[in-house]
């Protein structure tokens, strides 16, 4: 799905306008919409009745339409021929990545804001400003699904939505992209942080440069160390040769920090200090190595809640969050579910030799309507399952419902918890800082209250970064 504005300078000369179907009952209001649309380069088709949108639906295959909650003219009974959102969900039935814009009187707004949920692309309400909709229709039809891309930076083509924060990050990320500033990825587990870091370094003046990945809370803290900033051969029982660390293997690209919200406190110390120098020194090493990398770190984790609890250090987050981009978990924009759900089939189908596989209608309204804890982690899952264990190439409401019964089985609950060992540490290090703020940073006070001897307790302190002047009043 492409994410570009549509630009008529860059289309090709021969190619076709887009075409958009309005439906509504008013005839001077049709006339005065097609007029604008034709002035701006789309062509329009309208339709006064729910058959006659239908119809056009199938005969021109429109790229998006708007459509009237109420098309009954004054002294007609309502009834489903005249009921836009009858017409929206069929529409949505026949034409699932169709984008809809629904127009809406005052007394019908429930109406449009439950269409907005089923994957309508928004609503405007009556009277509304004809120049404000066609800059909505042009806004939309760079994003459907029937429309050619358009000429842009192939690094939007990777991000799949229609939804409206979806695309002010995406734009957000093509402003924050070339300026080489630290960028900080907040988001669900699963939402897709990497994806939005590999962006943000595509459309950068690094992006021909290395991409290099770590997540923080896959590796124990002295592994961690060594991965990222390498050591020199002895430095540790194992050490055979010289290992560069990811730090240096980024070098003119970028280094990605994924869960950093669950490094290690002495870790963060010199991070920080990598951060503000521009050089690393290796594990057991004597000499600091300069390095030229640009950093994005991404965390599903509140870290000024746990910078209170003394878990993160307070200037390595302020060094860290000089850009932050906030992704919106899949249940926030369940408009794009169609339009994934139909790339992985592509993409999957290819793998698995099944290029024809589909989903039904059905099949789609429930995949749109799920809960989704495991965010698009948990959709790809579960459409790798629908197209690997269904029989036929047109994927059923009951596969699905297979799907999403297994995954919600195995998927939420390993996404949300960390493993034991992380987790008796994070318990340890909270522990450790609400004392030394019961003691007011005394040490040996600290030590009491915890029933441990002053030097088992500095240990402990220094294994996790803490120090008691950090919590003295």
């Amino acid at each position: 799905m492409h994410t570009s504005r549509p630009n008529d300078s860059s289309r090709p000369a021969t190619e076709a306008p887009a075409c958009v179907m309005i439906v509504d009952d008013d005839e001077s209001l049709l006339t005065l919409l097609s007029m604008r649309l034709e002035a701006s380069g789309i062509n329009a088709v309208t339709a006064r009745t729910s058959v006659e949108a239908l119809g056009l639906l199938t005969a021109v295959r429109p790229q998006l339409a708007i459509v009237d909650l109420r098309l009954a003219p004054p002294g007609v009974e309502a009834g489903e021929e005249h009921d836009g959102l009858a017409l929206f969900r069929k529409m949505r039935r026949i034409e699932p990545r169709l984008p809809v814009i629904i127009l809406t009187a005052h007394g019908s707004i429930p109406d449009a804001v439950a269409a907005t949920r089923e994957g309508a692309a928004g609503f405007l309400t009556k009277p509304f400003d004809g120049r404000a909709l066609v800059e909505e229709v042009r806004h939309l039809l760079a994003f459907s699904a029937n429309v050619p891309p358009v000429a842009g930076p192939s690094w939007r083509q990777s991000i799949i939505t229609r939804n409206r924060r979806m695309l002010a990050l995406v734009d957000e990320i093509g402003r924050v992209g070339p300026l080489d500033a630290t960028v900080l990825v907040t988001g669900p587990s699963g939402s897709g942080k990497e994806l939005v870091a590999r962006a943000v370094h595509a459309a950068s003046a690094r992006a021909q440069g290395p991409f290099v990945a770590i997540n923080c809370a896959a590796l124990p803290e002295a592994l961690l160390e060594s991965e990222l900033f390498g050591h020199v051969r002895g430095a540790f029982t194992g050490a055979a040769a010289d290992q560069p660390g990811l730090f240096r293997a980024g070098e003119g690209g970028t280094v990605f920090l994924d869960e950093i919200g669950d490094m290690p406190l002495p870790l963060q110390a010199k991070l920080l200090r990598v951060l503000q120098e521009r050089r690393v020194r290796p594990v057991g090493g004597q000499r600091e190595i300069d390095v030229d990398v640009r950093v994005i770190a991404a965390t599903h984790r509140d870290l000024r809640s746990i910078l209170a609890h003394g878990a993160f250090r307070e200037d390595l987050f302020y060094r860290l969050n000089v850009v932050r981009l906030a992704l919106p978990g899949l249940p926030d924009r369940r408009e794009d579910i169609p339009l994934l759900a139909a790339a992985f089939v592509r993409s999957i189908g290819a793998r698995y030799d099944r290029g024809n596989a589909s989903f039904t209608p059905e099949a789609l309204e429930a995949l749109v309507h799920a809960p989704w804890p495991g965010h698009v982690r948990q959709l790809l899952n579960v459409v790798e399952q629908c197209v690997v264990l269904s029989d036929s190439p047109l994927i059923g409401r009951d596969a699905v419902d297979r799907a999403l019964a297994s995954s919600a089985h195995a998927t939420p609950a390993s996404m949300r918890m960390p493993s034991l060992a992380d987790a008796r540490a994070q318990f340890e290090r909270d522990y450790l800082a609400q004392i030394l703020k019961l003691s007011a940073g005394n040490v040996a006070e600290a030590a009491r209250m915890a029933h441990r001897n002053r030097t088992e307790f500095y240990r402990l302190l220094q294994r996790h970064g803490l120090r008691g002047d950090l919590f003295r009043n």
